[in-house]
């Protein structure tokens, strides 16, 4: 009994919080995603279905990430859905105007509408020292509201360059299957999924092999001590509103071919979506503490957890909220537990 304790102990100690986290994340998620295949069976036991949830929220994993980086530093974004409707809207309308768009003007249009969001904020938060809470609230508000005055009623693109890119499917090879009538049915993904996973083993590798990911972690695992070894705090928090901003504006554009139209309305509620992801896949709002791959799985967890509630016929818009609160709640529990059982594992 005593030999199982200290081999507990050792592995505690062993495991640093981020790794731990997402550990925990990742089993989490294959057991519930395994617990619907055996227990609701259908379209969970396809590939497709699964892949229908990434070329879903292949948009929120972009932003998710985004979030992490500026929670890793210990602030908060929640500019982030607004920025994504104002980008949906203004490519909508420019690549519909008289003169006719160009598709790659609109994604310069995407990424200089988040670049100028996360300057500013990260300017404002990192130099001004403004509450990061406060100065993102009024991101979201003043996105918002440009994107009605940018065009107050939703808009369908008919553009033929964005509807083919819309259209566009990559067939996964061997995952597809065959329907009761013997046709084979590819599994397909959409052009936003490549960005997303892209997006995520480039920012897996600048925090984990790169000063610049180091000192994320630094700086929101103590200030104080960061300033000590000689790292630029300010300059760190700006970049990651820099970086969360940027996303922000990839997110927007990337929802924006998977919907195919711009609308105030757009990304509504994508800010809470993205915090909650991160928390679920690891990140802690304290700082100091998370991981992207974490983010991803957090991301797959929720969408998940929601896909199995609509399966089971619960599709009132309040039980999303619910089993959002329910999933948030669980994985907080979780995270508790374990820190506390390293806490006592380390004072042993």
């Amino acid at each position: 009994m005593k030999k199982t304790k200290v081999e507990k102990g050792k592995f505690f100690t062993r495991v640093n919080d981020t790794t731990l986290l997402l550990t925990i994340t990742i089993v989490v998620f294959f057991v519930m995603y395994i617990g619907a295949i055996v227990f609701m069976g259908g379209g969970f036991t396809k590939p497709q279905r699964f892949l229908d949830i990434l070329n879903a929220y292949s948009s929120l994993i972009i932003v998710s990430c985004g979030l992490s980086i500026v929670m890793i530093t210990g602030g908060i974004d929640i500019s982030v859905g607004g920025v994504m409707a104002l980008v949906s809207m203004c490519c909508a309308v420019y690549l519909d105007s008289e003169t006719g768009g160009n598709i790659w003007v609109s994604m310069a249009i995407a990424l200089a509408i988040g670049l100028a969001f996360g300057v500013v904020q990260g300017f404002l938060v990192a130099y001004f020292d403004i509450q990061p809470f406060i100065v993102t609230l009024a991101g979201m508000f003043f996105a918002r509201g440009m994107t009605t005055k940018v065009h107050t009623a939703p808009h369908n693109v008919q553009n033929p360059v964005l509807v083919a890119l819309k259209d566009t499917k990559i067939v996964v090879p061997g995952l597809g299957v065959y329907n009761k009538k013997g046709n084979y049915l590819p599994a397909q993904i959409e052009i936003g999924v490549i960005v997303a996973l892209v997006i995520v083993v480039i920012l897996f590798v600048v925090l984990r092999w790169t000063k610049l990911g180091r000192n994320f972690y630094a700086v929101g695992g103590n200030k104080q001590s960061a300033l000590m070894l000689g790292i630029n705090v300010r300059r760190t928090k700006f970049m990651s509103h820099v970086i969360s901003g940027l996303l922000a504006g990839i997110g927007g554009y990337v929802y924006f071919l998977h919907v195919g139209s711009g609308s105030a309305s757009h990304a509504m509620g994508y800010e809470m979506n993205a915090i909650a992801s991160s928390i679920i896949g690891g990140t802690m709002l304290t700082g100091g503490v998370g991981n992207i791959i974490g983010t991803l799985f957090g991301v797959l967890s929720l969408e998940t957890i929601q896909t199995i509630v609509s399966t089971a016929g619960l599709d009132d818009a309040w039980w999303t909220g619910i089993t959002n609160a329910a999933m948030l709640c669980l994985f907080l529990l979780i995270q508790s537990v374990v820190m506390i059982q390293k806490r006592k594992a380390l004072k042993s």
